[in-house]
């Protein structure tokens, strides 16, 4: 049975506050900007290179993010090079890097002109020259990683050149994720194809010994449920000794969540990985500005509700709170967010013991 724990308000890093236990191994699987601003908040938080792993929280980290991406400058060079698409790891990169503001205007840099490089941006083609020179994919990215000093791994969920088809609610299929986000059509099953795409060992013996694994926040579809297609994941999540968090998503998103409460996003993953794979949910519960409301609203688009009761009745503890942050755009409050994710990873640990 899940324990019922009461969360405290978590220390800043280095401070002597820190829950006294051994650092974590942290597994977090997403894509997007939702997976790329959690990165973030999880990053101040592990030794830097050099450092003991006694210097940070987090031990090891590793991030598992989808490739299947297939339009703007990462389409092209999918297309031109018969490579994976690089756009979310190149931000997952980014995130993770030391010099995190330097590297973020130079990987982000689009080229507004040149027949071949215009809508191309650098980070997009730092990553094809890599793959060039090594010949493969994964060893590009680890290599990217290096030069970057990220800190933690970050991993292509699959090596296969894999397309995402949607099977619409009038029974219509839709290939490809550009054309899959902009049906107007509701997805009712999502498929992997090839559907034997195989997931990188590396990734089955991360979660494996991870303390703390996530899932979200981004896209349900496009960003989550594409990850959880590939062989192996849905079983190594489902038999994972570490505690497992879905980080909800704060609003609906057309095409993929509208309508969706909290819980039925949750239903909506089970109903592809066939197995219950969480064990907690961290969920916003804190109001919004009518201003926030209102501009959400003009897209279809609204606060996903927290319905506690069906969350927990799905077997999955809900972890309630202030978790956004408000702007042009909604974003979760990447230190919140991961205050309250290394104190249940910390926590789930020693009751392990």
């Amino acid at each position: 049975m899940i324990p019922d724990l009461r969360l405290p308000a978590y220390p800043e890093p280095g401070s002597q506050d820190q829950l006294l236990s051994r650092p974590l191994r942290v597994v977090a699987i997403g894509g997007g900007t939702g997976l790329s601003t959690l990165l973030r908040g999880l990053r101040r938080h592990v030794s830097a290179p050099g450092q003991a792993a006694a210097g940070g929280l987090i031990a090891d980290l590793a991030a598992v993010v989808t490739v299947t991406d297939d339009g703007g400058s990462s389409g092209r060079l999918r297309k031109d090079f018969n490579m994976l698409p690089p756009g979310d790891l190149r931000n997952c990169m980014v995130a993770l890097s030391e010099e995190e503001d330097v590297i973020a205007r130079l990987f982000a840099h689009r080229f507004k002109s040149g027949d071949a490089l215009e809508g191309h941006n650098f980070g997009n083609l730092f990553v094809a020259a890599l793959t060039e020179i090594t010949g493969d994919f994964g060893h590009a990215i680890q290599l990217a990683s290096k030069i970057l000093a990220t800190r933690g791994r970050i991993y292509p969920v699959t090596t296969a050149n894999a397309t995402l088809v949607a099977r619409m609610d009038d029974g219509s299929l839709v290939r490809g994720e550009t054309n899959i986000t902009a049906s107007r059509l509701h997805i009712e099953e999502l498929i992997l194809d090839p559907a034997d795409a195989a997931p990188l060992p590396e990734t089955l013996e991360a979660i494996d010994r991870a303390d703390l694994i996530t899932v979200g926040p981004g896209s349900l579809y496009t960003s989550l449920i594409t990850n959880l297609l590939v062989q192996g994941i849905p079983s190594a999540l489902a038999s994972a000794r570490g505690v497992r968090v879905y980080v909800c998503n704060l609003m609906t998103q057309a095409n993929e969540s509208l309508g969706l409460t909290a819980s039925e996003h949750i239903q909506k993953i089970y109903e592809h990985t066939r197995a219950p794979i969480f064990d907690y949910a961290l969920v916003n519960t804190a109001p919004f500005s009518t201003e926030t409301v209102a501009r959400y609203a003009v897209e279809g688009a609204s606060p996903i509700e927290a319905d506690v009761e069906r969350i927990e009745a799905l077997g999955v503890r809900c972890i309630a709170g202030d978790f956004a942050s408000e702007g042009n755009v909604v974003r979760h409050e990447a230190n919140r967010v991961t205050g309250a994710l290394l104190a249940l990873g910390q926590m789930a640990l020693a009751l392990r013991r």
